[in-house]
């Protein structure tokens, strides 16, 4: 959630979650929560789901036009290694091939934020999640700690926080929050800056919170808090 107009994010949306001030009636659309208002109605309801779209939209804009404005920083750089090392200087041959894989690195990052993903929700345990994004991290993690969403787009926002977080050794809890997974993944000292800033939080943001339909907290400096829709028990 996200107020207007002064863009404070406050928590998932959900009505154990109401945000601080108020008093706030919920706002839902479809038995969905939407938002929070002082007065709830269905006109508050639509127009409250298309700020919120809009929002999701300016913030993949914008990520998707620095995202792209690195990339191209990147090839240039390549493109002039790769002709000086083919005119005279062999020695830059190492240099190419490391521009090459940020080249990669960066394309792979516009891919995350452009693309939605193929495969609908499902439920996923997260112990197998964290086999492929965080195989070395420290887990206590419930046998039942199962999600909601897509596998890949899990994968990738858990593998991108490894990076983020500076390749540490990390630490990886879940609860059961109400309706939600609250997976925190801690870091053994503070983060360190990526050489492109947009390939760490906000593109875990846009990952977790528009394609899994959950809430990212960045907001403390050892640790990131994931919440997670929770599969509910059969």
């Amino acid at each position: 959630m996200e107020s207007i107009p002064d863009h404070r994010r406050h928590g998932p949306a959900d009505v154990e979650f109401p945000p601080p001030g108020g008093p706030w009636e919920p706002l839902a659309l479809n038995g969905r929560l939407v938002g929070w208002a002082e007065r709830a109605g269905l006109g508050l309801a639509r127009r409250s789901v298309e700020l919120g779209q809009q929002l999701a939209d300016d913030h993949r804009a914008y990520l998707l036009t620095r995202l792209g404005h690195k990339l191209r920083s990147a090839v240039l750089a390549l493109q002039e290694s790769a002709r000086q090392a083919a005119f005279g200087r062999p020695e830059l041959l190492e240099a190419v091939f490391e521009q090459a894989q940020e080249v990669g690195r960066r394309a792979a990052a516009v891919e995350a934020a452009a693309i939605q993903p193929k495969d609908g929700a499902r439920g996923v345990v997260l112990g197998a999640v964290f086999n492929l994004a965080l195989p070395h991290a420290d887990r206590n993690l419930p046998s039942e700690a199962v999600v909601l969403g897509s596998e890949p787009a899990l994968v990738e926002a858990f593998s991108r926080t490894q990076e983020w977080m500076g390749g540490q050794r990390l630490s990886v809890a879940a609860e059961l929050v109400g309706t939600w997974w609250k997976v925190s993944v801690g870091a053994s000292g503070p983060r360190k800056p990526l050489p492109v800033p947009e390939m760490g939080e906000p593109l875990i943001r846009l990952i977790v919170e528009t394609h899994l339909d959950g809430w990212f907290d960045a907001s403390h400096e050892d640790r990131a808090d994931f919440y997670l829709p929770a599969q509910q028990p059969r």
